[in-house]
């Protein structure tokens, strides 16, 4: 079930635009606006859940065997070394549907503890280029 103001859920709808990596049954995976690192993926659940805890017991493993699947892509399609999975719960969820960061890791690339410096794409075809290397990598 969708919710109205939601805009993840405006999203897996497909009223408003995201660079979609993957979909699946009750997944849906695209491009973070505002990447950790070039690559970064959000997965998130087709039906409306704010929180983990609010996932139906049947909607966790399809949840993270699509993180899993897009962990293995955004590895191989950006050329990383690993992974760092996570989400927020209520704290530092900057939107209020849940939702797994998949973010590409290379030794040496600055990232440290929690604190998670942004940046955009250069350009629209630079995010295209991201986007369908993960999606080929992905089927």
């Amino acid at each position: 079930m969708a919710k109205p103001d939601c805009l993840f859920c405006s999203i897996v709808k497909g009223e408003t635009p995201a660079a979609i990596v993957g979909r699946g049954n009750g997944w849906l995976a695209f491009l973070d606006v505002a990447p950790v690192f070039f690559g970064h993926v959000l997965v998130v659940p087709e039906v409306h859940r704010e929180t983990l805890v609010d996932l139906d017991a049947a909607e966790v493993p399809v949840l993270f065997g699509a993180a899993q699947q897009i962990a293995r892509a955004v590895t191989t399609a950006t050329n990383a070394q690993g992974t760092f999975v996570a989400m927020n719960n209520k704290v530092s969820q900057s939107v209020p549907h849940l939702h797994v960061h998949v973010v590409p890791r290379t030794k040496g690339d600055g990232l440290r503890g929690f604190f998670w410096p942004r940046k955009k794409y250069p350009s629209e075809d630079d995010k295209e280029l991201v986007r369908a290397a993960i999606a080929k990598e992905l089927a």
